[in-house]
């Protein structure tokens, strides 16, 4: 796409914000509601979509992208009217007679550039954001789901108004060209290095931006943890949509007295999942991609309990667990990003947690214990963009949360009233009388004026 219609594209927003009719709570209701709409009625064709791009199956689509979008947006639409409400802030005594308060404004125009892996929940949701918090937007898909990216460009103009939302299909050099263009904010969700790029991208026009990127998610696994439970949430969440998942467990270190334990646990589960014939492969999103994960198994040190074999014709690799890889390999200092698992052990806590903290600040931590004290001392020890205790994940589906990284991992957050929150301004209000209008405040000042001031000030 040439500057012009990208430019264009980008004016008609700004026209349709200045017009003011995104600020109203019914334009935000009826967009959010057009949005689940667009949802329930065009499921089998974003399955379908989402199935040509990444050979997802139809359960997988609906979990991973369609159910927790439209939670999303009937938990933006219960809410949004409080979100909306001032908020009344107490003064102090000497700013009285008064009243304080705080009110949220949209911000304008949002830019929202989607990622491949999750092309239509990681787009539309911050969408959700922007919309409920009153703006206007500019979606750019990623050019490496294109079917997802169509559909998003045909369905957008029939379920939203045209004058706020607006998609632009393109590769990395009109994501440039739409940063350059200057936007109220920036929602980017994707791969450290080039959340680097679209930072730099953004600082010419000043753009504020959210950065959901990824990194090495651990996951600890205690003596005491129930092994059935882990192995099954392990193998579930890890294993979906071919571990192309941002916040999918990167790594297991488990409690040398239980790994091997742990380990055949997985491998059986594995086993039961992919009993419908996926274990032949999982699909990778690209040759790029494919030949990153392969890389990583020819030049492993560790053991293969599980899977390991590829396919390059077909892009897919097993579900593969690698015991004990050498810390240093790529596989143990890069985000992975595939269907392979490392599992280590560890000696003492500990050990397990400056083996974390060695690393860069995770997008999630994930921890298995019994012990309630465990639990909380692994969340305060190893920092992290959000933590679930004895599971993996699900902290995503919760909207009460806010959702981002820390670190390399990301910066902002968004998901419920926290996307509200991030894609508004948060104006201070202060409300003053006439009178009284003392004359001791205003110069010049006397001795005795200082003296009364010191003291109530």
């Amino acid at each position: 796409m040439s500057a012009e219609p990208v430019t264009a594209a980008v004016e008609r927003m700004r026209r349709g914000f200045a017009s003011g009719r995104t600020r109203g709570l019914e334009w935000r209701l009826e967009q959010l509601r057009n949005l689940v709409r667009l949802l329930d009625e065009q499921e089998d064709e974003v399955a379908a979509a989402l199935a040509e791009d990444l050979g997802r199956s139809k359960q997988e689509a609906w979990f991973g992208d369609i159910a927790s979008t439209r939670g999303e947006a009937v938990y933006a639409i219960k809410h949004l009217r409080g979100w909306m409400k001032k908020q009344r802030q107490p003064l102090s005594v000497i700013q009285y007679p008064g009243s304080a308060w705080i009110q949220y404004e949209p911000l304008g125009v949002v830019l929202i550039i989607g990622p491949w892996n999750y092309p239509v929940v990681l787009t539309l949701g911050p969408l959700i954001a922007a919309l409920a918090a009153g703006n206007c937007a500019v979606i750019k898909p990623s050019e490496l789901a294109p079917a997802t990216s169509a559909l998003l460009a045909e369905l957008v103009p029939k379920y939203f108004d045209t004058d706020a939302v607006a998609v632009v299909e393109g590769g990395a050099d009109v994501t440039q060209e739409l940063l350059a263009q200057g936007f109220d904010h920036a929602i980017f969700t994707g791969g450290t290095e080039v959340g680097k790029k679209i930072m730099a991208a953004a600082a010419p026009t000043l753009t504020p931006v959210t950065l959901e990127l990824g990194g090495k998610s651990p996951v600890i696994v205690t003596a005491d943890a129930d092994l059935d439970v882990v192995a099954r949430r392990l193998s579930w969440v890890k294993f979906m949509n071919s571990g192309q998942t941002c916040i999918a467990p990167d790594y297991v270190l488990a409690d040398h007295r239980i790994r091997d334990r742990l380990v055949d646990k997985i491998v059986e589960r594995i086993g039961e999942f992919e009993r419908d014939g996926s274990a032949d492969g999982r699909r990778i999103v690209n040759e790029r991609q494919f030949d990153r994960l392969a890389g990583y198994l020819e030049k492993t040190r560790g053991t293969v309990a599980v899977g390991g074999r590829s396919t390059r014709s077909s892009l897919s690799i097993e579900p593969t667990v690698v015991i004990d890889p050498d810390p240093k390999e790529p596989l143990m200092q890069e985000e992975i990003f595939g269907p392979i698992l490392p599992i280590l052990s560890y000696e003492s806590l500990d050990d397990a947690i400056t083996f974390v903290n060695g690393r860069s600040k995770p997008l999630a931590a994930y921890f298995f214990s019994g012990s309630a004290a465990v639990q909380q001392h692994l969340v305060d020890e190893i920092p992290s963009g959000g933590a679930v205790i004895n599971h993996i994940a699900m902290h995503y589906l919760v909207p009460q949360l806010p959702f981002g990284g820390v670190g390399a991992s990301g910066m902002g957050a968004y998901h419920g009233r926290w996307g509200f929150e991030a894609l508004s301004h948060r104006k201070a209000v202060l409300k003053k009388t006439f009178r009284p209008d003392l004359r001791l405040i205003y110069p010049p000042y006397t001795d005795f004026a200082m003296k009364i001031m010191r003291k109530v000030f």
